[in-house]
């Protein structure tokens, strides 16, 4: 699991994209704030076992390196 610690939604679901392009993903749809914090947090499952293969057309899942 990864945590993402972002100033603003953007952020974190720029970061998100950043890992989903790379490794197999469960990527999250909300972000949650913590009261009176500043930021969003947000959580996505990265299996970074499986690495995806970006000459792939679908972007399934490729061989790890």
């Amino acid at each position: 699991m990864v945590e993402i610690v972002a100033c603003d939604d953007q952020t974190a679901f720029a970061v998100q994209e950043l890992l989903a392009a790379r490794w197999a993903t469960a990527t999250a749809d909300r972000t949650t704030r913590d009261p009176g914090q500043p930021g969003v947090r947000l959580r996505c499952h990265l299996d970074v076992r499986q690495e995806l293969n970006p000459q792939h057309p679908t972007g399934e899942a490729g061989e790890v390196s």
